[in-house]
């Protein structure tokens, strides 16, 4: 039997209200639907159930299509479906999640900053980051989806 794990923003809510504030500063500075998509892409690449689900509902209240969501996973060969900025930002978020010895390359870096200007690009690189520290504490905490 798997024991209970401690959920982290419940014992540290003072440190989730402080991440929570720099969410909402993020979101100040991106667009919604990319943020979503972001935040989906780095949930899938990390396993993270409870993530993938509150970020795919919220992209579908965003107006996001089931389509480019269903896509997220396979978004490297789903051609047209995703603009050229939402695909270096793709691209980011893959290099930043699956970060490893040679970091990001100056390829998908370089991509990523003919898209957005200095300010969008570090909070899209933040953004990246945040969700990124997300996934692991929901995944080590055992957080799971409610079925609906």
């Amino acid at each position: 039997m798997a024991e209970t794990r401690v959920v982290w923003s419940k014992k540290v809510p003072e440190v989730y209200g402080k991440l929570d504030e720099i969410d909402k500063i993020i979101a100040g500075q991106l667009d919604t639907t990319l943020l979503e998509l972001v935040k989906l892409r780095a949930s899938v690449l990390n396993g993270c159930a409870f993530c993938v689900d509150l970020h795919t509902r919220r992209a579908l209240q965003e107006g996001e299509t089931q389509q480019r969501l269903f896509l997220v996973p396979t978004w490297v060969e789903a051609g047209g479906i995703f603009s050229e900025s939402e695909r270096a930002a793709l691209a980011l978020t893959d290099e930043m999640t699956r970060m490893g010895e040679h970091g990001v390359s100056d390829e998908v870096y370089g991509a990523a900053a003919e898209h957005f200007d200095e300010e969008r690009l570090a909070a899209l690189m933040t953004a990246i980051a945040m969700i990124n520290l997300y996934n692991r504490l929901a995944v080590t905490s055992h957080l799971h989806p409610r079925r609906r």
